[in-house]
């Protein structure tokens, strides 16, 4: 039995992370957080990125690419 407690799934990425979980540049992160296209939330004045707005951004890509190809 392990006594090591794993770590617990991130709950809110800071919008750096979430442009290295998404393997895009943080201005581009930046850029879609102001066009409305990465959602965030705030705490304080801290703007940070849950794990399901960074899917439904895969997901509008996905729809994105559809639509072009």
């Amino acid at each position: 039995m392990s006594t090591v407690a794993e770590p617990a799934e991130q709950l809110l990425y800071r919008p750096e992370e979430a442009a290295k979980a998404l393997r895009i540049g943080r201005s581009t992160v930046y850029e879609e957080i102001r066009l409305g296209r990465l959602q965030t939330v705030r705490i304080g004045r801290r703007r940070l990125v849950p794990p399901e707005y960074i899917a439904q951004y895969v997901e509008l890509l996905k729809r994105e690419a559809e639509t072009t190809a």
